[in-house]
């Protein structure tokens, strides 16, 4: 919470934040472990898909916001992790903190509504015993949560790099945590198949 100043004053962009919805899976570097996220967490972006902030300037290899940089980060001394550790038990910000635009929350909200983690693994779940049904299920949410982000960046005018930030990650790019993989088709339709699978019922699987 003590970082929503360096949004809200633009220290810190929307662009280079995105949000970890609850029930996606992430890797906890505190307790070494996988897990589903049991709340909202904003996060700060990495380059390119590595590791590294995408704030480190890797020429300087410094900050390129230090004087302002979060409050985690101003924590994390290797020779005393107490204060981090209190930082990182502390209340955390949620969308809700850093918008202000009474319009984007209820977006926001409804696409909390329509594409829930929990909703996504109870059609998954069906796939077995619902079939193609439940496959379209899955197939509406996917392209509910795709078509969403371009939406509002045009319509509100929005940098559509802040999407990430605004509905997280898209299911996309985040179906693989259950073993599937998503591609886009040249027609504009979604094929969903087993990660690595190319068999004939698998391609079948598309909307």
């Amino acid at each position: 919470m003590e970082d929503v100043p360096l949004v809200l004053e633009g220290i810190i962009e929307r662009r280079n934040l995105y949000t970890i919805r609850v029930g996606e899976l992430v890797y906890d570097n505190v307790r070494d472990e996988l897990r589903r996220a049991g709340r909202e967490m904003i996060k700060v972006r990495e380059k390119g898909g590595g590791q590294a902030c995408i704030y480190y300037e890797e020429e300087e290899r410094a900050c390129a916001i230090y004087e302002h940089r979060p409050v985690q980060c101003a924590a994390l001394t290797c020779w005393d992790v107490s204060r981090f550790m209190a930082v990182y038990k502390g209340p955390k910000a949620s969308r809700k903190d850093l918008i202000r635009d009474g319009v984007l929350l209820g977006l926001i909200e409804e696409h909390e509504k329509r594409c829930s983690y929990s909703q996504l693994e109870l059609w998954l779940k069906q796939i077995e015993t619902g079939g193609a049904e439940a496959v379209e299920r899955v197939l509406e949410l996917l392209k509910f949560d795709y078509h969403l982000r371009p939406f509002t960046a045009k319509k509100m005018e929005i940098d559509p790099d802040e999407m990430d930030f605004l509905f997280g990650r898209p299911f996309v790019e985040t179906i693989g945590m259950y073993g599937l993989e998503v591609t886009r088709q040249p027609d504009g339709s979604f094929l969903l198949t087993m990660a690595g699978s190319s068999s004939e019922e698998d391609q079948n699987r598309s909307a």
